[in-house]
């Protein structure tokens, strides 16, 4: 087996391991690694690299559909995050590779009494590779500390699709809205430099699963759809849109709005027929903030849900929407 082309790959013949954590000064928390390297052999994608620091695991690849892609489930065995945690995945795909990464089930992220909480993921896709990064959701808890970021480089011809999903807390216990800090953001990059760019920053407030903001919805998620070399991501972005119609939901398709040296975003909002304000508003900043700005072609799409017969995060805790 060849070398993979990473920073942390060790040269070791074999293709995955768990070393033990190295000495240091006793702190709150751990400190996971996993990395993970793909390549194209003979039609299909292969892992050809793997190395891990619990409390982050991988399990074997699978070609779900028979295309030759990798679907791999990301682990956590430890069932959450815990105040001072510092979790990083770094993943690369080498050329016309082609991987899916998921979890399976959502991340749980406890109290904390200070330290935050960080888990980092750090993607180069090579030449004419397609990634689709899909973790399942996070959920804050009261108290809970949570900084997390996506990292995406893209070489010639690459694609990506990203989700960022997570809930306002358990609502269904009364528990909306109760969490510290929820810093979350998004950046990709290619040949030309800034492709998307995306963060959201929230303290636990009330307020904000109200009008304007995320409107009594118990869930949140944001997907983009990365291709420099894609000319129809308007056409995405209007697919999406008329599917959505056809569930149930209300869409809207944005149109784009200038930005500084002629860039533009491309976004659609969707959300339960009874509402009409935007899910979270992009440069809101009222004890919070959230901000996107992407350089075409790029498609991005924020969801704001609660699941069938389960009551909203206001209706749970019995409040009113704010103006």
């Amino acid at each position: 087996m060849g070398r993979a082309p990473t920073a942390w790959w060790t040269g070791s013949a074999a293709s995955s391991s768990s070393s033990p954590e190295a000495p240091s000064p006793p702190r709150t928390g751990r400190d996971g690694f996993l990395g993970l390297a793909f390549e194209r052999r003979a039609g299909r994608t292969v892992l050809t690299g793997r190395r891990f620091t619990l409390p982050l695991q991988a399990l074997e690849p699978v070609d779900l559909d028979g295309t030759g892609a990798a679907t791999l489930l990301l682990l956590n065995p430890t069932g959450g995050l815990l105040g001072g945690d510092h979790l990083e995945t770094r993943v690369e795909l080498g050329p016309g590779s082609h991987v899916c990464l998921s979890t399976p089930s959502a991340t749980r992220v406890y109290r904390s009494a200070g330290e935050t909480s960080v888990q980092r993921a750090i993607f180069r896709v090579g030449e004419g590779a397609r990634l689709e990064y899909l973790p399942d959701h996070v959920i804050p808890s009261p108290g809970a500390r949570l900084v997390q970021s996506v990292e995406v480089d893209l070489a010639p011809g690459a694609s990506a699709v990203l989700c960022e999903a997570w809930a306002v807390g358990r609502a269904a216990r009364g528990e909306a809205w109760r969490f510290g800090l929820l810093d979350s953001g998004t950046i990709a990059r290619d040949s030309e430099g800034l492709l998307f760019k995306d963060r959201l920053i929230l303290s636990g407030a009330e307020g904000w699963g109200g009008l304007g903001a995320a409107e009594g919805m118990a869930y949140v998620a944001t997907v983009v759809c990365l291709s420099p070399t894609h000319t129809r991501l308007d056409d995405l972005a209007s697919s999406l849109s008329r599917a959505l119609e056809g569930s149930g939901l209300e869409a809207r398709r944005e149109s784009p709005f200038s930005l500084a040296a002629g860039w533009s975003s491309v976004s659609s909002l969707a959300r339960p027929p009874r509402f009409s304000g935007p899910s979270i508003s992009p440069g809101r900043v009222v004890g919070a903030a959230s901000g996107a700005s992407a350089r075409s072609p790029c498609a991005r799409c924020r969801l704001a849900w609660s699941l069938p017969g389960q009551a909203s995060a206001r209706e749970a805790r019995g409040q009113m929407p704010i103006d």
